[in-house]
């Protein structure tokens, strides 16, 4: 019979599939925690808009997701390229997180390649791996297993790569030695909650999606955007990262990631704003292959591009 592997162990392996942080947190239900009563409130006050899945309530009890699960095991995956967007209000702006391949199929690839190992050491191991595909609190347990801390914004910063990273978690039923939580180092900064052109970032930690460039470019199927937000978009089509790219963690810390499918795909980086406008379903398939772009539909991505054109503000 084969022992189970530490933490140590663990971590290691996590580095070598191509993880660049790993961390470990004990996977105490956390009904009466303040992560839940924040998580609680948001959904009181409407801020999940149309995002009805973010009501379920495995959010906040993990053990309804993996009853026998002792562990999260969390990762995060550095995506950074040091490409700039253009500032031509004729080029729209597509979110870093969307320029090359889909992330969710190259953090699944390593989450089933780490969950696989796992497996393997031992027959009474149970493992379960998730990258923004279930009813998890990704952020929430990043910060508890030391990967980096719950920004202004809502987004997680690490220390080594800022916020350009995506998160993984595997749920394990081993009882693994736990690092420790990550604290907050935000400090008085408030640059995310000033740049914001709608702002979205209600309170520091509290964004309201309803009014997120980023959410409804990428989730609002309405056939037109609100006024309000169509008016201050700024270019921007896919997602946004006008918070991310004020924040000094990211001005200082970003590196390039080493990963190659997230280079760009060069007409993502500057495509135009009335090409998009006019984008028909064929060259929408063509450009957004194995993209997570395929998300926004191609009657999205024209109704985004042309809310720039026709009610663009400086």
């Amino acid at each position: 019979m084969n022992s189970h592997p530490n933490a140590a162990q663990i971590k290691q392996k996590a580095l070598e599939i191509g993880f660049h942080k790993v961390g470990i947190t004990p996977a105490v239900s956390p009904q009466d925690s303040p992560e839940v009563a924040r998580l609680q409130n948001w959904l009181n006050q409407g801020y999940q808009a149309d995002m009805n899945w973010m009501a379920n309530p495995k959010r906040q009890d993990i053990r309804q997701v993996m009853p026998e699960v002792q562990s999260v095991i969390c990762v995060a995956l550095n995506y950074y390229t040091p490409n700039k967007h253009s500032q031509d209000p004729q080029t729209a702006k597509i979110s870093r997180y969307g320029w090359g391949r889909d992330y969710h199929k190259i953090l699944h690839k390593k989450l089933k390649q780490f969950a696989n190992w796992l497996l393997e050491q031992n027959p009474e191991i149970q493992a379960r791996y998730y990258a923004d595909t279930g009813p998890i609190q990704d952020k929430m347990w990043a910060q508890r297993a030391g990967i980096g801390w719950i920004a202004k914004n809502s987004n997680v910063i690490t220390r080594e790569y800022g916020s350009w990273v995506f998160l993984g978690e595997i749920l394990t039923n081993l009882k693994l030695t736990p690092d420790q939580p990550h604290t907050e180092h935000c400090g008085t900064c408030t640059r995310c909650i000033e740049a914001c052109p709608t702002n979205a970032i209600v309170e520091p930690f509290v964004v309201d999606a309803g009014r997120c460039i980023a959410y409804h470019t990428i989730e609002n199927r309405a056939e037109k955007l609100p006024e309000e937000i169509a008016s201050k978009m700024q270019g921007w089509v896919a997602g946004c990262d006008i918070c991310q790219e004020v924040c000094p963690w990211n001005i200082r810390f970003s590196q390039p990631t080493d990963v190659k499918e997230f280079e760009p795909y060069p007409e993502n980086i500057a495509p135009s704003l009335g090409e998009l406008a006019e984008i028909s379903e064929q060259e929408w398939s063509r450009r957004f292959t194995a993209s997570a772009l395929r998300r926004i539909k191609p009657e999205m991505l024209r109704r985004n591009a042309k809310a720039n054109t026709e009610t663009s503000s400086p």
